[in-house]
């Protein structure tokens, strides 16, 4: 029995990815003073069309009707190779990764709160009602 349907499994796949995100910018952070370090991004909207490329089914009435289904998958990281911010090629830029990071920590959190009401939801509902 799938008591929530899909939104705890798409909220599952909304942390994967900023836990995804996080780890590009922890890089990027991480290689400021690296000699042409690329900065790497993750492509929300890659990461969503593959997601929904395998979860997705679409209700046809008519053979001719598409699919929304596709084989491709894409983990959505991509580097910028052809940016550079210093002389010595690097490609990151701290204000945007910081920026970035903040952005990200604060998207993360509402996920997380909203899977925690799903759940004290969930246990309300257990133990009958709030007696």
């Amino acid at each position: 029995m799938n008591i929530y349907g899909s939104t705890i499994s798409q909220l599952e796949r909304g942390l994967d990815f900023s836990a995804t995100k996080g780890k590009a910018i922890s890089q990027n952070i991480a290689n400021v003073d690296t000699p042409n370090y690329k900065a790497k991004n993750v492509s929300f909207k890659d990461v969503l069309s593959s997601v929904q490329s395998t979860t997705l089914e679409a209700y046809r009435t008519n053979p001719r009707h598409l699919s929304f289904k596709s084989t491709s998958s894409h983990s959505g990281v991509f580097n910028y190779a052809n940016l550079r911010y210093r002389q010595d090629g690097n490609g990151v830029d701290m204000d945007k990764e910081q920026a970035d990071l903040a952005a990200n920590q604060i998207y993360y959190n509402a996920l997380v709160d909203r899977i925690n009401g799903k759940f004290n939801t969930l246990q309300n509902v257990i133990k009958g009602g709030g007696r």
